[in-house]
């Protein structure tokens, strides 16, 4: 039997940051709103089930305006997992946070926004990501 495999190459159009921080996520959300003079809120988990390997519950904080959209994502899965990489991004399983952002202007610039989160005390480090070189860059697109 012939077997077919759908490639689907995906654009990724958002800037994409790796945070390490031992804060929690309710706490980094509100140091990052008082900082940036943003109002993330905390949404839905997001829930990746994985058929017969198990699932993924990301937590998820967004702040969106007309122009731009900032989402606070964790890295790790916030439930216990049966899977060996239980990360929203495994190639970047040493940052603890993501941030995307879409459509980014004035604070919310690329490298305006990666200055103002390196001087943050609750951040030890952070850095740019291009997503389109991710390996698993379609669990960034929501």
């Amino acid at each position: 039997m012939k077997t077919l495999t759908l490639d689907c190459d995906y654009d990724c159009d958002f800037d994409l940051f790796g945070v390490v921080s031992s804060s929690r996520d309710h706490k980094l959300a509100w140091t990052l709103n008082r900082a940036l003079r943003l109002r993330l809120i905390k949404q839905q988990d997001i829930i990746y089930d994985l058929l017969t390997r198990g699932r993924l519950v990301i937590s998820n904080y967004l702040h969106a305006t007309e122009t731009a959209t900032l989402r606070l994502l964790r890295n790790r899965s916030v439930d216990p997992s049966v899977l060996k990489k239980p990360f929203l991004a495994p190639d970047i399983k040493e940052y603890d946070y993501l941030i995307q952002v879409q459509n980014g202007t004035g604070a919310l610039d690329a490298d305006e926004l990666l200055t103002q989160l390196s001087a943050l005390p609750e951040v030890q480090y952070a850095c740019r990501f291009d997503p389109n070189t991710l390996k698993f860059k379609e669990n960034l697109l929501f």
